[in-house]
């Protein structure tokens, strides 16, 4: 980053830039200087955050958009912040979840948004962390966006454009405004990087001389990073990227991006394997199939798709009028940089690359009808996108791609003009009709500070637990009441001696055996002992409450929430993933690997 004092001298710099590259003789991108690159680096950066600032615009007017997603995204953050003050820097266990009973929500939902957004709230005021959220994440994927184009436009223009446009892209505005779904947000932003990845695992990007190795590597890095994101958007960013690398090898007649595709693959999964294992394994302990009830089907959620509930089918309208503008979009710059490719002899967007954008472009396009319903049934996890108009995330990318190779000429100013009217015109519509709050954190923030906690996850809820049916109020540990006693209990004493989110101590004194109630559900990685021998707790008919029986006298009993073998499994494939892509990358030439 450089300082204030050198932004007005980059800024001039650029802006002549830019005008030389108004001709259409101007060199392509790939032909510029190191300095002029920096200075486009420059340019697309200062770009990027005014475009988030413009984006951010109705919330310094109007306070903070609440979208769907908005309670689950903040509840996560603070409970991590308030973790990483009791010494857990990677938090497995939501402690305030199920008003206090707890979830195991931090070992399925991957960790780089609620990661982000407990950082900000450490530094920031919980206030200002949305804003701030959302303008790191779109400044970034403004470059993200730059550092594809740049290799694909023959302008710095048609680069920058390009890049604004994905920044502020329709699809993204509705998360921004409408959903509030902060971890998809995040993964978007990084699909630039992973599309740049793909094409040059792929050779259709010209004048690479990387090793092969080592774009596996580059591919390996936002694949995972998309993983840590959000699930969703990972399922999506798979099939992609398959269907690119099959529609690349049909092409080159070569099973050999196949197999370099494969192992790029391999190498991402392993990376995020400290996630992704547990996840998976864990899948048996909750109710994750509760993900798809209640009109979260992908039959409820094509596009233009009635339901018997009107709020539901409202929305679904607001997004399929934002799919419908984002595949005409998509259409129309197709069409535009089919026609510029037939003319290419030597720039990146041949006919090669233009047929596997088209095609990835078609499939996001059919997979928002119910003519593909059969796919969402049987493709392994797509069901659990939920909503198939999802697939504008890759529907955007690929429209913004086709709008930067093909602005060159007069086509750069009508893309210009339109794109500027479709974005506006977006925002306009989705402004309107969002829902603006400004209680949403200070709600949130209260009810943890008063020990009440805050709703649970339906398939993050443990699979013998009725989160519906747990008490909102019960202290931390309270003796039950005996039939043959009615006063046990008054003469009994429950001290709580220590309770964290991941560990719980409890001294009990009674005259007669007891059961003991905690304000906690049960879940396999707990670990009960009772005066240090290990014990099994219980848990009523109705609710996977934690009770644990006591013997008559003085009782320690200790609650702690332990590392299980799946995880320790996942953490151990992480790091030989990492130390194997360290090899690879800082691999030199002329050690018998081979050039792309």
């Amino acid at each position: 980053m450089n300082d204030g004092s050198n932004a007005p001298r980059a800024a001039a710099s650029g802006l002549q830039s830019l005008e030389h590259q108004m001709s259409d003789s101007s060199p392509p991108l790939q032909t510029i200087s190191s300095e002029d690159g920096a200075r486009d680096w420059e340019i697309a950066a200062l770009l990027s955050v005014c475009v988030s600032l413009a984006v951010l615009a109705p919330f310094f007017r109007l306070g903070t958009a609440s979208g769907h997603d908005i309670a689950f995204h903040m509840a996560s953050w603070l409970d991590a912040a308030g973790q990483w003050r009791q010494g857990m820097l990677f938090p497995r266990w939501t402690e305030w979840a199920n008003f206090g009973f707890g979830e195991p929500r931090f070992i399925f939902y991957p960790p780089l948004s609620w990661f982000f957004g407990a950082f900000l709230g450490t530094i920031l005021p919980w206030s200002s962390v949305v804003v701030v959220f959302v303008g790191c994440v779109q400044t970034f994927a403004g470059l993200s966006a730059y550092a594809l184009f740049r290799r694909i436009a023959d302008s710095r223009l048609a680069a920058l454009s390009g890049a604004a446009c994905f920044a502020a892209n329709p699809y993204s505005l509705l998360i921004i405004y409408m959903r509030s779904d902060f971890a998809e947000l995040l993964a978007i932003a990084i699909f630039p990087l992973l599309l740049l990845a793909t094409l040059q695992l792929t050779g259709m990007l010209l004048r690479d001389e990387d090793l092969q190795f080592r774009k596996i590597v580059l591919f390996a890095t936002p694949f995972c990073a998309i993983w840590l994101c959000n699930a969703p958007a990972a399922v999506i960013a798979t099939y992609s990227v398959s269907l690119l690398f099959i529609v690349a090898a049909l092409q080159r007649r070569s099973s050999s991006v196949l197999v370099n595709g494969a192992a790029g693959m391999a190498l991402g999964f392993g990376l995020a394997s400290f996630y992704l294992i547990p996840a998976i394994y864990e899948q048996r302990w909750v109710q994750i199939s509760a993900a798809l009830y209640g009109g979260l089907t992908p039959a409820d959620n094509f596009l233009y798709a009635k339901t018997s509930d009107a709020e539901h089918d409202a929305f679904n309208h607001i997004a399929s009028h934002t799919a419908i503008l984002l595949i005409l979009w998509s259409i129309c710059a197709g069409l535009a940089a089919w026609h510029g490719s037939r003319r290419q002899t030597d720039g990146n967007l041949k006919c090669g690359l233009f047929v596997s954008l088209a095609a990835l472009s078609w499939c996001a396009i059919a997979l928002m009808f119910p003519v593909t319903t059969v796919f969402w049934r049987f493709l392994p996890e797509l069901r659990f996108v939920q909503f198939p108009w999802r697939w504008m995330s890759i529907l955007a990318l690929t429209a913004m791609t086709f709008t930067a190779s093909s602005a060159r000429g007069r086509m750069r100013w009508v893309w210009l003009l339109f794109a500027a009217f479709a974005i506006t015109a977006s925002a306009h519509y989705l402004v309107k009709h969002a829902w603006w709050d400004t209680e949403d954190m200070p709600t949130l923030q209260a009810a943890i500070r008063d020990g009440i906690g805050f709703e649970g996850t339906d398939e993050y809820d443990p699979a013998a637990d009725d989160h519906a049916n747990l008490p909102q109020k019960q202290p931390r540990a309270v003796l039950l009441p005996t039939p043959d006693d009615p006063e046990a209990r008054a003469k009994a004493r429950v001290v709580v001696e220590k309770w964290s989110a991941e560990h719980r101590s409890i001294h009990v004194v009674t005259q007669k055996s007891a059961r003991v109630a905690l304000r906690l559900v049960n879940y396999p990685a707990w670990r009960v002992t009772l005066n240090g021998k290990r014990v099994s707790a219980r848990h009523p008919e109705a609710t996977g409450q934690m009770v644990v029986a006591v013997p008559a006298g003085e009782s320690e009993l200790r609650i702690d929430f332990t590392r299980t073998p799946d995880r320790t499994a996942g953490g151990w494939i992480s790091v030989l993933s990492l130390m194997t892509l360290s090899v690879l990358y800082w691999k030199r030439p002329g050690t018998g690997l081979e050039k792309a």
